[in-house]
């Protein structure tokens, strides 16, 4: 694959728009594999999904114009999947398992279109909600997160001339090739790339999984991107997120439904998926709640993916689980991947060394660190807390609590009944940077 000139692409803005999303495989993994499963139990789900900024000292309506957001979001609804992709996605193999997906659900998927949107300013910060059903809105989150932060970067770089785009560039490719080479020495590390939400650009992510591909070699297992995954011969990586416990949760009937979502999240999956992608995401409605309440047959699951407590907080707690459970944690394996950085995946790696199987999953500080990069300060570079969170399903507030307070998002009212509920057990507030 050519390697792209990516600051002189940058410089040269000529044409009318340069789409940021080309192609509805420009996602995270497990948004197909969630996709086929809702589409298969729960096509009749209506559920919204907003944007939200975590770091509101930014104000992104005053950072992007309204007219190229709009134009963006627009060009994404026009994109179908190409005969190329399905083809892909029919006869590749996913985690060892050939035809992953079924072809009754490919045949409805060729057709697929992004929903419409509900685009609006408010002090300073854009409001965006994407409402319908369940099956398309789940689709707009990834896409959606994209194209603001690569907007927020185009802005930042817009009146950088061609020599001082190369330098920016070049810095931060230096940058990244010195965390390359540090990790390089962990002899058994397994790592993917899942940097497609909060990343700088397509073309910076694309440079930086080849980069890793270089560098690290058979240590690089994949990218959570199915498009780069693709055209890189990668493996795609994920499988769940919170949004299933959040909507099944929203749907119950009473508290006794409420709390044994997670656990009908993960016997619906069960059902659908085997093998490594039996992965728990435990802290949607917190991890020690989760861990409190799990059946037995969770540990026999392959492992767990631990995501907004502190990572070696958070893996003493599942290793002291399966412990007790009567499990060897040796044979169990640990995803890290929450904010992690060249340092956290340094010493995550060497405390759990020899005692569980690990995986990192390394976001938006593998696709969107350009600290010290700009030739002075430039805070339209430095990547920020953007999610898209479901908030509603069939007409009912969702929620997610998370180990982080921060984190948290719904309703104040619904926080504070979900907190009765399942407990504040665990719950560190810690400082979101990304």
């Amino acid at each position: 694959m050519a390697t792209t000139d990516i600051a002189k692409r940058v410089y040269d803005h000529t044409w009318k728009l340069d789409p940021i999303v080309r192609s509805l495989l420009d996602t995270d993994f497990y948004k197909l594999l969630m996709l086929q499963m809702i589409w298969g139990l729960y096509r009749q789900v209506q559920a919204t999904f907003t944007l939200i900024n975590r770091t509101r000292r930014v104000r992104i309506a005053e950072e992007i114009d309204e007219k190229e957001l709009r134009e963006q979001l627009d060009h994404a609804r026009t994109i179908r999947f190409g005969k190329k992709e399905m083809i892909w996605l029919a006869g590749n193999s996913f985690y060892g398992r050939e035809q992953i997906f079924a072809p009754e659900f490919l045949a409805w998927l060729k057709d697929f279109q992004l929903p419409e949107y509900d685009l609006r300013r408010a002090g300073g910060q854009y409001e965006l909600d994407f409402a319908g059903p369940w099956t398309h809105t789940t689709m707009w989150e990834i896409p959606a997160l994209a194209i603001i932060n690569e907007l927020r970067s185009r802005a930042a770089l817009r009146h950088y001339g061609r020599f001082t785009l190369d330098v920016v560039y070049a810095r931060a490719k230096a940058k990244l090739w010195a965390k390359v080479e540090r990790l390089s020495r962990l002899p058994e590390l397994k790592i993917s790339d899942f940097g497609t939400r909060r990343r700088h650009g397509f073309l910076w992510q694309r440079w930086c999984v080849e980069a890793l591909k270089e560098g690290l070699g058979e240590a690089l297992i994949g990218s959570s991107n199915v498009l780069l995954a693709m055209d890189s011969d990668l493996e795609a990586i994920g499988t769940n997120a919170h949004e299933l416990p959040m909507v099944l949760a929203a749907l119950a009937e009473n508290d006794a439904e409420r709390r044994t979502a997670p656990y009908r999240v993960l016997q619906d999956w069960q059902r659908y998926y085997g093998g490594n992608l039996l992965i728990v995401l435990p802290d949607t409605f917190g991890t020690a709640a989760f861990l409190r309440a799990a059946p037995d047959w969770v540990a026999d699951w392959t492992g767990f993916r631990p995501d907004s407590a502190p990572p070696i907080e958070a893996g003493e707690m599942i290793i002291d689980w399966w412990k007790q459970k009567g499990k060897d944690p040796r044979e169990k394996l640990l995803v890290f991947s929450d904010a992690l950085d060249v340092e956290t995946i340094e010493q995550v790696y060497r405390h759990f060394e020899g005692r569980a199987r690990m995986s990192f999953g390394w976001g938006t500080n593998l696709t969107n660190d350009f600290e010290g990069c700009a030739p002075r300060r430039n805070d339209g570079l430095k990547a920020i807390s953007l999610v898209c969170k479901v908030s509603a399903a069939n007409g009912r507030p969702a929620v997610k609590l998370s180990d982080n307070p921060n984190k948290a998002s719904g309703e104040a009212r619904e926080i504070a009944r979900y907190l009765r509920l399942f407990g504040a057990d665990g719950r560190v507030e810690q400082p979101v940077a990304v």
